[in-house]
């Protein structure tokens, strides 16, 4: 018998190292616990409002603040092909924020050095674009130093054959609970999103 195709082991793996992940408290008696030593990553097993992070003012910032808010967060970047992103991500906050919608830009570099400015360069840049939705610090989004937020993103979205975010402007949409409930590529324009936004207002 022909063996599988390697998209459908890989796929396999995949599934398995979700079961074992959904496991841990169970094996730990509850507690909380890193899966470093298993999968390399960073993520704990809190909820989204348990982070903090950083502003690009380098202030410090607990997302336990837009609890019953529905969030989208971004990594986004200045020199990218999809950096006109911008102007919808712009348009689809003013639009909403006065419903308890948020989004929250995070620059990465990580992709073709496309971010290569400081915090305050990178939140100039986006604010002359008609910004007002908040900018955070720059974070690495995958890899061994990639930001525990994101670790947690991935973890509940997982993406195309492996969680790795594949490039800028991708987005993870939070419910007013606090649950990860979409992902999108970088392709995916903003207002194309917004039916999913509008249902969860």
């Amino acid at each position: 018998m022909a063996s599988e195709p390697l998209t459908q082991l890989w796929q396999k793996f995949c599934r398995r190292n979700e079961l074992v992940a959904r496991r841990l408290p169970r094996i730990t008696g509850g507690s909380q616990m890193t899966t470093t030593a298993l999968f390399g990553s960073t993520a704990t097993a809190e909820a989204f409002y348990d982070f903090k992070v950083k502003d690009a003012d380098g202030k410090t910032v607990d997302l336990s603040k837009y609890k019953g808010k529905v969030v989208l967060i971004v990594n986004v970047a200045s020199q990218c092909g999809f950096t006109p992103q911008y102007k919808e991500l712009a348009a689809l906050y003013d639009k909403y924020s006065n419903q308890g919608f948020v989004i929250l830009g995070f620059p990465c570099n990580q992709f073709g050095g496309q971010e290569p400015g400081s915090d305050a360069e990178v939140k100039k840049f986006a604010q002359a674009r008609g910004v007002k939705f908040p900018i955070m610090s720059k974070v690495d989004v995958n890899g061994s130093s990639e930001d525990p937020l994101f670790s947690f993103l991935k973890t509940k979205q997982g993406g195309l054959l492996t969680k790795d975010i594949k490039w800028n402007f991708t987005k993870f949409l939070v419910d007013r609970e606090g649950n990860v409930v979409k992902r999108y590529g970088s392709s995916t324009t903003p207002m194309s999103i917004e039916d999913d936004v509008k249902k969860l207002l």
